[in-house]
């Protein structure tokens, strides 16, 4: 499993200090799930950063920003994160194979999923364009993890450059602008469901889950809220 596989191989390869063999000794205290998705995550994340055949300064601070903003990691959490990452740039096993495995894991849990799949165009959108490559390995991660490409297109909208407001809070709740009312409400009801962080903590998601979910939760709240007022929905 890549748990046990890719985490040990890549600490491994990296070079483990004492200071880093204790860092991987206190994540073997953590459950096998949340092991397998931050060493998938990253690995996935590393092959999507170097899909052109270099890591940018701005692909590499939106996976710090994951690291920081939505999985609130601590400083040794996130040198680990890192390690995982760097050593993935040039370690075995592919872009295909990560995500084929993450879905099995994580095939439960939709939010995590969508999750990916937002980090994923976060990070290829950082240096200002998506390319081919990015773009394909993401659609193709979609496709495994049963996503649409409107939803990929949607992340698309809402991290472009010229992306406005409105769009941007049609695309967090993973509508078009031709939505009906009825569609807006479904839609919000459902995400606000799934990306409710007792929703995560119920599934076993540690607290390192959490501070995604309470700021996707407000995203959908905002995004919800901004709609409402532009149609007039009571």
């Amino acid at each position: 499993m890549i748990a046990g596989l890719a985490f040990g191989h890549m600490f491994d390869k990296a070079g483990e200090t004492g200071q880093t063999q204790a860092t991987h000794t206190s994540y073997t205290t953590l459950d096998r799930e949340q092991m397998i998705f931050f060493v998938g995550a990253f690995s996935m994340l590393a092959r999507i950063a170097n899909a052109d055949g270099q890591v940018s300064s701005h692909e590499r601070q939106k996976v710090l920003e994951f690291i920081r903003q939505d999985l609130r990691l601590g400083y040794r959490e996130e040198e680990a994160a890192m390690r995982v990452f760097d050593s993935a740039l040039t370690g075995g096993g592919t872009f295909d194979q990560f995500a084929a495995q993450f879905y099995q894991n994580f095939n439960h849990a939709p939010n995590i999923l969508q999750l990916m799949i937002d980090i994923f165009c976060r990070v290829a959108a950082a240096d200002g364009t998506i390319s081919h490559n990015e773009d394909a390995m993401i659609r193709r991660a979609a496709a495994m993890f049963h996503l649409s490409d409107s939803f990929v297109q949607m992340l698309y909208n809402r991290y472009g450059s010229k992306t406005d407001a409105s769009d941007k809070a049609y695309a967090a709740l993973n509508l078009s602008r031709s939505a009906t009312d009825e569609e807006v409400k479904r839609a919000y009801r459902k995400l606000s469901i799934e990306f409710h962080p007792d929703t995560l903590a119920s599934k076993g998601m540690g607290e390192e889950f959490l501070g995604h979910a309470t700021a996707k939760f407000r995203e959908i709240q905002d995004a919800y809220d901004a709609i409402k007022k532009e149609r007039g929905i009571k």
